[in-house]
């Protein structure tokens, strides 16, 4: 059987886990830089870069801020996937780390960047543990706790999920892993900008995020590395020039900083209000499904989740076959970065859920620019088109 649902009077977005709109004020903030301000950062022998240099330092200082960071403590990177391998094979390459030991810590529902990155270093003789999670996507500390060895240079814990949105403790395990000797790294990805974040706080010692996850430009993202308390020795994965504290040569994507630094002032600007307007979208949109469709499932903690996700799977439904239904709204059946090799969600196989589940979910992602009358208009369309395929 074959079934369209009404063509909508425009495309509805609700996948801003895997990228997001960028804000109109970043892209004004941008354009000089594209034209007249296009000077290299590096070099400061005249007025174009050195205004360039300065524009950087700036927009380090505004993306400081909104993680509680030193602006020292800011390395710029194309994106969060080079943040993570810079973080998880920078400390792995360290000399300073070499007595320590060859064990890193993660968990089976890290983003792709994590387990790839892990799985390439246990082919250079490095011991991953890889930590379970329970039916509703949190680890254990216990479990956690019995892990770290004293040969664990490195625990690797993401602080929210990009296909469930599910958060982790990271407060809790940053304290653990203090109290065990061993570093922290996060990847927040999914998390700066969506709410509160303060790595002094939250004792993280290293942290990747990425701009066009925040209504940023893409190809743009930074990796914290604390400088003291303790000092986080973190090895160069591209050398040519020593910049950004000698852990990341090349030329600066001054145009995508700047983008990134302006993101950040807005996100600690309308943060609160923001969050709580999405978090009743998403409630909204939940309530209208369940109350529409028979046999849905909420995948991961209700509790513990970003505000702005929403993973279901409905009974009896292929999610590829109802996507391609309704075509006009736009959401993710798994994580963005692995949809394309068409395998089964790794973070649901994780919790526990069946096949059947797993190929019947469907992850919302709701943003700044989402709207009631597009959530309305999706709850309709959905269960259209699950009473149609039913």
């Amino acid at each position: 059987m074959e079934w369209k649902f009404l063509q909508l009077n425009a495309p509805i977005y609700l996948d801003n886990n895997a990228t997001t709109p960028m804000d109109p004020d970043v892209l004004t903030a941008m354009t000089p830089y594209f034209l007249n301000k296009f000077g290299n950062a590096a070099s400061r022998n005249h007025s174009f870069g050195c205004e360039a240099a300065g524009a950087v330092e700036d927009a380090r200082q505004q993306i400081a801020k909104l993680i509680g960071a030193d602006v020292r403590e800011i390395i710029f990177t194309s994106g969060a996937t080079e943040a993570v391998n810079l973080a998880i094979k920078g400390v792995a390459e360290s000399t300073f780390y070499a007595d320590k030991g060859r064990h890193i810590v993660t968990v089976r529902t890290e983003h792709k960047a994590v387990l790839d990155t892990c799985a390439w270093l246990e082919t250079k003789g490095w011991h991953v543990t890889y930590l379970p999670v329970d039916e509703f996507g949190l680890i254990g500390l216990k479990q956690l706790e019995a892990a770290i060895t004293d040969q664990t240079v490195l625990v690797c814990v993401m602080h929210a999920n990009n296909e469930t949105g599910v958060i982790q403790p990271i407060q809790e395990i940053a304290t653990l892993c203090k109290h065990r000797g061993t570093l922290f790294f996060t990847d927040a990805t999914q998390s700066v900008g969506k709410q509160l974040l303060d790595v002094d706080d939250f004792g993280i010692d290293l942290l990747a995020m990425s701009a066009h996850k925040m209504y940023g430009p893409k190809g743009v993202g930074v990796l914290f590395v604390r400088r003291r308390k303790p000092r986080v020795r973190c090895e160069a994965m591209i050398h040519g020039g020593g910049h950004e504290r000698g852990m990341r040569s090349g030329t600066l994507n001054v145009p995508g900083i700047i983008g990134m630094g302006a993101v950040a002032t807005l996100c600690r600007q309308n943060m609160g209000t923001e969050q709580q307007r999405i978090r009743n979208l998403r409630d909204e949109l939940q309530r209208g499904l369940s109350d529409r469709i028979s046999g849905i499932v909420i995948n991961g903690s209700v509790e513990h989740r970003l505000v702005n996700t929403l993973n279901i799977s409905i009974e009896g439904i292929d999610s590829e076959v109802l996507m391609e239904n309704i075509p006009d709204i736009a959401v993710s059946s798994s994580s963005a970065c692995t949809s394309a090799a068409l395998q089964p969600s790794h973070v649901l196989a994780a919790m526990g859920r069946s096949d059947g589940h797993i190929a019947g979910s469907i992850r919302f992602s709701l943003g700044r620019f989402t709207t009631a009358i597009e959530i309305a208009k999706t709850v309709e369309a959905f269960a259209a088109a699950v009473n149609s395929l039913r």
